[in-house]
């Protein structure tokens, strides 16, 4: 699920692409007005592996392996697989030594990567002295993963299409943000879950094919369509949790209820506590100094046996491996209670939240026009790519 950025910004500009706005969205709206096809295809750089000694390439058929100026200096076996490993900078992939390789499966094969399938190519780098694999897939096609790696695969459709088009903004946000970057996103929850076609399932196709080429817009852009699993009631003011406002990203009611994380609670010892957090000693007291206007901690300070110490919320959050920064600590003893809400940053769309207005019947049009206010639901005419 995405994580927070620190500075959001308005969205993509229409440069990259021409956007055919549809459809404003409303709670009331009837639902996709239309859609023009989508001209040409888009390629995800999505790096799978970043940064290892060592890194195994391989496909499900016949390889051509590619050098930068893309020649072909050899081939992998079919269901064969190589080791790719840096020294001074420079890669050495089988027999072949340079900056830089692709490996391209032949016939619509797929590609092998550290034990994952993927679909598309993968380009190998040396990133500082260590060994980065950067998947190039398209853009639905990459999409047809996401689903299934953010949001369960047997959720109603409805909600996996809202997620659908909420994943494909949010990447093509990105895309054009890193357009001078070796990759545009990762493949974890710092961007967006991406497991290849191992979290691929025949109802994440259906909900990609289904909204292909669509896209939440404000103002002419492509927004960040930033998600998260449940708000614990209500999402937050982009503002109060980031730096900067935006105008798509509102406090909104969750629908979020039947999460399992809607309501958690963490303990822990004097002494654990003393190890995950340094600097405080035994804990003494704890004083929330600022919060949300719902209820998320921004900062507190601790007092302990060693000092005190003043953390945001996040910090505390990362420190103790807790859901969300919606909590409140009590000090019981030896023990140390923390009770929250929900699991995320609580901005955009709660994904529990799109699964319970998919179960009361909303349209993934409906869904979207709650989590983001304002955004229009556009269809992309790619140009220039």
């Amino acid at each position: 699920m995405t994580q927070p950025r620190k500075h959001p910004s308005s969205g993509l500009l229409l440069s990259r692409f021409v956007v055919s706005l549809k459809l404003s969205l409303g709670l009331s709206c009837l639902g996709w007005l239309g859609a023009l096809p989508v001209q040409a295809a888009v390629e995800m750089r999505v790096a799978v592996v970043e940064r290892l000694d060592r890194v195994s390439v391989g496909s499900s058929t016949p390889a051509i392996v590619k050098n930068t100026a893309g020649q072909g200096i050899g081939q992998i076996p079919q269901g064969r697989s190589v080791v790719v490993t840096v020294a001074g900078g420079t890669l050495r992939l089988a027999d072949w030594q340079g900056q830089a390789f692709w490996v391209e499966p032949a016939n619509g094969g797929h590609v092998f990567i550290n034990n994952t399938w993927y679909r598309g190519r993968v380009l190998v780098m040396p990133v500082e002295g260590k060994v980065t694999a950067i998947n190039w897939v398209d853009l639905e096609a990459y999409l047809y993963s996401v689903l299934g790696a953010e949001m369960p695969a047997s959720w109603p459709q409805e909600a996996l299409k809202a997620q659908a088009v909420a994943a494909r903004s949010y990447a093509l946000y990105q895309r054009d943000r890193g357009a001078a970057n070796a990759f545009d996103v990762g493949s974890t929850t710092a961007h967006q879950v991406y497991k290849g076609l191992a979290s691929e399932a025949p109802s994440t196709v259906a909900a990609v094919n289904a909204t292909r080429g669509q896209v939440l817009t404000y103002g002419g852009r492509v927004i960040e369509a930033v998600f998260h699993a449940s708000s614990g009631g209500r999402t937050e003011n982009v503002e109060d949790v980031w730096q900067k406002p935006v105008p798509y990203l509102r406090s909104v009611p969750d629908f979020d209820q039947d999460a399992p994380v809607y309501r958690w609670s963490e303990t822990f010892s004097t002494s654990q506590f003393e190890q995950r957090v340094r600097g405080v000693g035994r804990l003494r007291a704890v004083s929330i100094e600022r919060v949300t206007p719902q209820g998320r901690v921004v900062s507190l300070r601790l007092q302990g046996t060693q000092g005190t110490r003043t953390l945001s919320g996040t910090e505390l959050r990362q420190a103790l491996g807790l859901r969300s920064t919606l909590f409140s600590i009590s000090l019981q003893g030896d023990t140390i209670r923390v009770d929250g809400r929900g699991f995320g940053h609580g901005l955009g769309m709660s994904q529990w939240g799109a699964r319970g207005l998919a179960l009361q019947g909303y349209s993934y049009a409906q869904i979207l026009a709650h989590y983001y206010l304002g955004a229009v639901l556009s269809q992309i005419q790619v140009a220039g790519l």
